[in-house]
């Protein structure tokens, strides 16, 4: 694996030994050209060289992670705390909010009114996200950097509302919707995927249904990445209304069959370079 990551351009300027990543170099890269150095780190995440496979893997689900936190400086989908009036099924006293009524009730020597008094409770984050990833073809380099930044890009806007789906003939997920997952090991789940098999797109996006259906958020998202071309039996269009919302990320240059399929279920869609492109395709097709 060594000497395949050998004839990636600056492969030695990152590793100059065996087992050995150069963080300052990585660095430089990453101001020169990010594109290729993240698409390289994903291909290092697969090396055999057991200590810079480990090295490239902590490092990598970072970068990735710190690249969208700089992009998407708005998190919408969020759940925060939020000041609300009193209510006794709500959360616990906002002695801030609260304290002019406090003081007036006490300095007056009557009650407190309750319909003054405010809480603090825990909102519930609007959006849901669902995250398909199409692992059909290769996951390599940069279509394996791509996906990795879409995960991170989702799980940002999501935090734990969120489920990331990887799909060929079959579905697996490196988060369910219902799993507890830090972001970082979602991420490196993610690099973790290999490309094989066969598409069964309608499959995939009945399962990123199911996912949704248990979340709390009124509106739920599916996100897919991929070009859209199924080999598997299915009715995908069927498969595809059936969603709440559906936005397609497809590969720049091959984007035929997501443009068709778009415009049949009525779904929003770009389509993305590589993995530095994955933070503006978001905002740019869920600002729509």
């Amino acid at each position: 694996m060594r000497r395949a990551l050998a004839s990636s351009e600056g492969f030695f300027e990152l590793s100059p030994e065996v087992g050995e990543l150069d963080e300052a170099a990585v660095s430089e890269a990453l101001a020169d050209d990010p594109d290729e150095l993240l698409s390289l780190m994903a291909a290092m995440t697969a090396a055999t060289d057991v200590e810079l496979r480990a090295q490239a893997r902590r490092l990598a689900s970072q970068l990735f992670l710190d690249l969208v936190r700089e992009k998407s400086p708005d998190r919408p989908g969020i759940g925060r705390i939020t000041t609300s009036r009193f209510r006794d099924d709500a959360g616990d006293l906002d002695v801030d909010a609260s304290l002019d009524e406090l003081v007036m009730a006490r300095g007056g020597g009557r009650a407190v009114e309750v319909e003054d008094l405010r809480v603090r409770t825990w909102a519930k984050p609007s959006t849901a996200w669902c995250l398909l990833v199409d692992r059909s073809a290769s996951m390599e380099g940069r279509p394996l950097a791509t996906a990795a930044l879409a995960a991170a890009a989702v799980a940002i806007r999501a935090e734990d509302e969120y489920a990331v789906l990887s799909f060929g003939k079959d579905v697996v997920a490196p988060k369910a919707m219902w799993e507890r997952r830090g972001t970082a090991e979602v991420i490196d789940r993610v690099l973790s995927l290999r490309g094989h098999g066969t598409t069964d797109l309608a499959g995939a996006l009945m399962a990123a249904g199911e996912q949704l259906r248990s979340a709390s958020a009124a509106r739920r998202v599916v996100v897919l990445l991929s070009d859209c071309r199924a080999t598997e039996p299915g009715d995908v269009v069927g498969a595809a209304k059936s969603l709440d919302e559906l936005v397609i990320l497809a590969p720049e240059g091959d984007s035929a069959e997501a443009t068709e399929l778009a415009e049949q279920v009525g779904a929003r869609w770009t389509t993305v370079a590589g993995p530095t492109s994955v933070p503006a395709a978001f905002d740019g097709v869920l600002g729509r």
